[in-house]
């Protein structure tokens, strides 16, 4: 058997590396920067003197994929799960709050609601599942009553970083099939109390070593070499690495950078989305959030998310390209305002933070987009893709990077099943296919 050249160490890159180990394939990943872990990372700040995470993300207990690649990598406890369910919101603008409690017959009792609303508002949640392809989320649940401005628009622009006017009500409808239209025990929220790298990057990156696995960090592939309808060769740092007939690339980076080093394949790179802001606060001392949760939501204000772990708040902006354009101080003294406005504390000066901008964090989730995304495979039979911007069914999420590398691995698997096939080996026959590839 061939070598898997897997060129990104993130989310996919590293789930495509273990489904591809385990299924005894020998695996090579590249990775330009000096960690694994692309966009879900954590990092020492000398200003904070802690541990922080680049953004905030909340996993659900509905998230299959991530929960069977720690399950995979001997991490089934990396990430704490909050039971029942619970989803705690605070209007900046009214002082208002409520805490959202799905489960069992919650949609019939007011206090685990959101205020305002009726049982049947939440079936409108229902027309994202057969939405037209062209819809975005507006189109399937109209701007009106009393459920618009204080659930699907912040959830909507929390998961696909942009405004509900202009992001694809399926891939919206994907999420909430998986999670909220499931019940209870799909939604439980998952956190990662000891940082993003501890809880999915380091447990992975451990197993894939004692299983044989190549990590190289610091090494950047800035070129694919093409002959007819294969890969032959990578440029790694400048120097040309011949591929061997049996070998496999995946190329597991951002759209962007797929665009740059595949122009004939993908002639027009999917588009970059909108930028995230996240800040984080060092407090004097550990807080109680409004709710009593680790984490808050909040409508009416500039901030979207409020994070708590230990002594650090985190806020975290989607659709923030405004924001993201302004200087760092600007942007802390905005935040601070709304997480003061939660906290009690109005007119207090910002503690020490961290600002950080991810201008191209997610790829733009439009409809147009979401139906233009390529599949695994590609015209080149040993090349296949993953990443977020893949058609793997869901936004671009910790879920779907997770099931993006999933769906490559079994690519690669089934184009080798296929190859064998073709040539006499053993006779064809077909497997399963769980999504898009």
């Amino acid at each position: 058997m061939g070598t898997v050249l897997i060129v990104g160490a993130g989310l996919a890159g590293l789930s495509a590396a273990v489904r591809l180990t385990e299924a005894g394939r020998r695996v090579i990943l590249y990775e330009s920067a000096p960690q694994a872990g692309g966009r879900c990372r954590s990092f020492y700040d000398a200003t904070l003197d802690r541990v922080v995470d680049n953004g905030s993300h909340l996993a659900l207990s509905g998230n299959r994929s991530l929960l069977g690649y720690l399950e995979r990598v001997g991490a089934s406890e990396a990430l704490s799960e909050l039971r029942p369910a619970a989803f705690p919101f605070l209007d900046l603008g009214s002082g208002e709050r409520w805490c959202l409690r799905p489960g069992g017959l919650w949609l019939f009792d007011k206090a685990r609601r959101v205020p305002g609303s009726r049982p049947a508002d939440y079936l409108a949640a229902l027309r994202t599942l057969t939405a037209r392809p062209e819809a975005a989320v507006a189109d399937a649940l109209p701007p009106d009553g009393a459920l618009y401005e204080r659930l699907w628009r912040p959830l909507a622009v929390s998961v696909m970083n942009g405004a509900p006017e202009r992001v694809s009500a399926r891939l919206f409808g994907a999420v909430l099939r998986e999670t909220l239209l499931r019940g209870e025990a799909a939604c439980r929220p998952l956190f990662a109390e000891k940082g993003l790298s501890a809880a999915l990057v380091d447990p992975a990156v451990a197993w894939l070593m004692r299983h044989g696995a190549d990590l190289r960090t610091g090494t950047r592939v800035d070129g694919l070499e093409r002959a007819g309808d294969r890969v032959a060769a990578l440029s790694v740092d400048g120097e040309r690495i011949p591929l061997g007939s049996e070998d496999t690339v995946v190329l597991a980076v951002p759209a962007w950078i797929a665009g740059r080093l595949l122009p004939d394949v993908l002639p027009v790179p999917p588009a970059a989305g909108r930028a995230i802001v996240n800040a984080h606060f060092r407090l004097p001392a550990p807080i109680d959030l409004p709710g009593g949760l680790p984490f808050l939501g909040l409508v009416g204000g500039t901030a979207d998310w409020l994070f708590r772990r230990g002594d650090v708040l985190s806020v975290t902006v989607s659709d923030a390209d405004a924001l993201a354009g302004q200087p760092a101080e600007t942007v802390a003294a905005t935040l601070w305002r709304d997480v003061a406005k939660a906290l009690g504390t109005a007119g207090t000066a910002p503690p020490p933070h961290r600002i950080v901008k991810e201008r191209r964090a997610t790829p733009d989730q439009s409809p147009v987009h979401a139906a233009n995304r390529p599949g695994a495979r590609t015209e080149l039979e040993n090349l296949v893709l993953a990443g977020d911007w893949t058609n793997m069914g869901l936004p671009a999420t910790l879920e779907g990077a997770v099931r993006s590398g999933e769906f490559a691995a079994r690519a690669v698997l089934t184009a080798r099943i296929t190859t064998f096939s073709r040539l006499g080996l053993f006779p064809a026959f077909t497997l399963p296919r769980r999504g898009p590839i």
